[in-house]
């Protein structure tokens, strides 16, 4: 008994000692997790090194950015572009700079110094983070380190920054995108958001190739009829200007000093001797009659004057269209049986482009097309493709410097079921580097490897692929090969753990290319809470009790309601109740944006339907008149499907176009990134009502649609 007694006072006495020894410690858990050391924070590209510290930086309620008088002109362009950027993430934040001949950060501020240190190249920065932050490097460097701060920011909630020290910089200077224009149009506006994309990944080279041709055997074999396209404006030929769309020289230069202050470099290609179609078509003369149209005559000296006319263009005069100090002269794919004159033509347009101090870039293939004459290769840099066309190990010997542009890796060809529909970013994420170019592997330090670039070719010109199709092929590949070209083979993580942070990773402030809404959403159709909410405009529409639901009326030919969501990319379910009254025009709209329209009658069709980049397409479904109808439209990066009282009435999806002359055959894409931006439309609005709009993130499933 006294023993039983002797161990339950026992353990009465420990639990209560053990208790106290815990609250004791408590306090001490706290203190220990406030001076935990920061774990170097996810970025895309990686920082090179960290130093974590302890704490956050907290954006203040008024940011201050702070310039020296000696700094200014050189920063003040780049500073500029994020006083803007954080007025975008932040609407409403007051951000004011500041310059004075020696500045001195205080709480909340952030300092921009300029350095001569060039150990690291032009493009590296340090940045110290705790209650202020502090950038020191080159100018363009100290631009980089913007792109640093506003990812750290995106992903957090609290508006706050890790404290630590960065220091940072690339391995290779040239990280680079190819995108075809050529054989498929992108506006303008398009490519300046993709400056404005591509400068938030450190990307620095956009490489526009302005002209090609579509293949022969998709026109009926007749190089008459194939399609083929140059982008800028031509006034020595202004026959040569595609009219389906085009780049005025304005434009272009203004879309080159917009990439100047994001820090790319546009790289214009003019593609000739092969993929030359264009010129032909205005010359026949100049095309080759042994190898095709989209060839041009490499004996005849009226191919060298309108090259040349068309090169001098865009190269000469004090403010020449071309402002960058590279630019691409094509040179690929022609036959080696004229080797030693493409081997010519090469020097030539080397030396006229070097002419006006620029210096070269050209796909080559001198090891496919092998000759006496020697090809320049002073201030020539040479895509490195296709190692059957020019051997990587060769082209370094004869001293080129090259950029790993590898089709076997690197090449994305939308629908077309050759080289990559989307990359397969896991293994170029595990095994890719600039230094591997086809199946040669290099050490990473070659001066010569610049550094790397992946493409988009639009090989099957008319199969319906959009800028946000491309676009949706492009931006996994963009974070994955970002990652790579910064950092080559020094991979602190897993590729599942980079795809996972980066989720949290967009395109940019103001940038919303994909389409990504934050939640599911139903728009609010009501005036009173448009009013309240200053989310809808009413225009010739008017909302309240129709026909049985609470609905807007849409009652005039340029009747619409503005939302402020532009549209929704994939994947996506978009849910509504029509009721269209009698007699509605052909092309009467339901939805429409500046990407897409949702008519009610497509064209003289009668049906449902959608168009968009001059593409036009019809589900096989009428919507009757005088009747609520209740319609679901799911899309994803396959297709498009049509639900009518939750029964599936069409999957737009797996359309082959069969060319029978040549026994070929194209995918057709009938995707659509769903229009929001108006209900209705400013022209051919269609006229009756609409009620409970609901917008999903996600494709729902047959048995959910049915539900709705």
């Amino acid at each position: 008994m006294k023993k039983q007694l002797t161990l339950a006072y026992f353990l009465k006495y420990f639990s209560v000692r053990c208790l106290q020894l815990l609250l004791l410690l408590l306090p001490l858990r706290s203190v220990f997790a406030q001076s935990r050391v920061n774990d170097i924070p996810f970025t895309i590209p990686a920082v090179h090194a960290w130093q974590g510290d302890t704490g956050s930086y907290i954006i203040p309620a008024h940011v201050k950015i702070l310039l020296s008088s000696k700094d200014q002109q050189a920063l003040q362009p780049y500073v500029t572009i994020f006083k803007n950027d954080l007025a975008e993430k932040y609407p409403g934040l007051p951000v004011k700079v500041e310059v004075s001949e020696n500045p001195v950060p205080q709480k909340g501020d952030i300092l921009f110094t300029v350095t001569t240190d060039t150990a690291q190249g032009p493009e590296a920065y340090r940045m110290v983070i705790d209650n202020s932050i502090r950038i020191s490097g080159q100018p363009k460097g100290c631009f980089w380190a913007t792109r640093t701060i506003l990812q750290l920011l995106e992903q957090s909630q609290q508006h706050s920054i890790p404290r630590g020290n960065i220091t940072d910089f690339p391995r290779w200077p040239v990280r680079g995108f190819v995108l075809d224009v050529g054989r498929k149009f992108f506006s303008m506006a398009f490519l300046r958001e993709y400056v404005k994309f591509m400068s938030y990944y450190k990307m620095s080279d956009f490489h526009i190739h302005l002209n090609d041709a579509a293949f022969k055997q998709f026109f009926h074999n007749n190089w008459d009829s194939t399609y083929s396209a140059f982008r800028l404006e031509s006034s020595t030929y202004p026959s040569l200007t595609a009219k389906d769309g085009h780049y005025t020289k304005a434009e272009f230069i203004a879309l080159q000093q917009l990439a100047d202050s994001f820090c790319v470099k546009i790289i214009p290609e003019i593609d000739v001797p092969a993929h030359s179609l264009a010129f032909t078509k205005v010359f026949p003369e100049i095309g080759s009659s042994k190898y095709g149209k989209d060839h041009l005559d490499l004996y005849n000296p009226k191919t060298y004057e309108v090259i040349d006319n068309v090169f001098k263009e865009y190269l000469q005069g004090p403010n020449p269209v071309f402002r960058g100090d590279e630019v691409h002269i094509g040179t690929d794919e022609y036959s080696k049986a004229e080797s030693e004159q493409f081997r010519s033509f090469m020097n030539h347009y080397i030396d006229l482009v070097q002419q006006y101090g620029k210096k070269v870039r050209l796909w080559g293939s001198l090891t496919n097309n092998k000759g006496n004459t020697q090809v320049r290769t002073k201030g020539v840099t040479m895509n490195l493709w296709y190692n059957g066309y020019a051997d990587p190990k060769e082209m370094l010997q004869l001293g080129y410097d090259v950029i790993s542009t590898p089709d076997g890796w690197l090449y994305i060809v939308p629908a077309a079921g050759y080289y990559y529909d989307y990359l397969n970013t896991k293994n170029l994420y595990n095994k890719w580097t600039p230094a591997v170019i086809g199946d040669q592997v290099f050490d990473e330090t070659n001066p010569q490897i610049k550094g790397g670039s992946f493409a988009v070719w639009n090989d099957h010109a008319g199969n319906g692929i959009t800028e946000k199709d491309v676009h949706d092929r492009v931006f996994p590949a963009m974070q994955v090969l970002a990652e790579k070209m910064w950092t080559g083979k020094e991979q602190r993580l897993s590729y599942d753990t980079f795809s996972r942070h980066a989720t949290a990773i967009g395109e940019g402030p103001g940038l919303n290319i994909r389409g990504k809404l934050n939640t599911d959403s139903l728009l609010p159709l009501s005036a009173s809470s448009a009013d309240k909410n200053n989310q809808l405009v009413f225009h010739h529409a008017a909302a309240g009790k129709y026909k049985g639901r609470q609905a807007v009326h849409l009652e005039a030919s340029d009747s619409y309601v503005k939302t402020n969501t532009i549209g929704i990319g994939y994947d996506y379910t978009v849910s509504f109740y029509v009721w269209p009254e009698k007699n509605n025009k052909p092309d009467a709209v339901l939805f429409s944006s500046q990407d897409a329209v949702v008519k009610l009658k497509q064209q003289t069709s009668g049906r449902l339907g959608f168009s968009r980049e001059n593409y036009h397409y019809s589900f096989n479904y009428t919507i009757p008149e005088n009747k609520w109808t209740h319609l679901v439209i799911i899309g994803n990066n396959k297709g498009t499907s049509l639900y009518a009282n939750g029964v599936l009435v069409e999957k737009m999806e797996g359309r082959v176009q069969q060319f029978p002359e040549s026994k070929s055959k194209i995918a057709i894409v009938q995707t659509l990134f769903f229009p929001l931006q108006y209900i209705g439309g400013a022209g051919n609005s269609f006229k009756g009502y609409i009620s409970d709009l609901k917008i999903y993130n996600k494709t729902l499933s047959e048995k959910t649609v049915t539900t709705l």
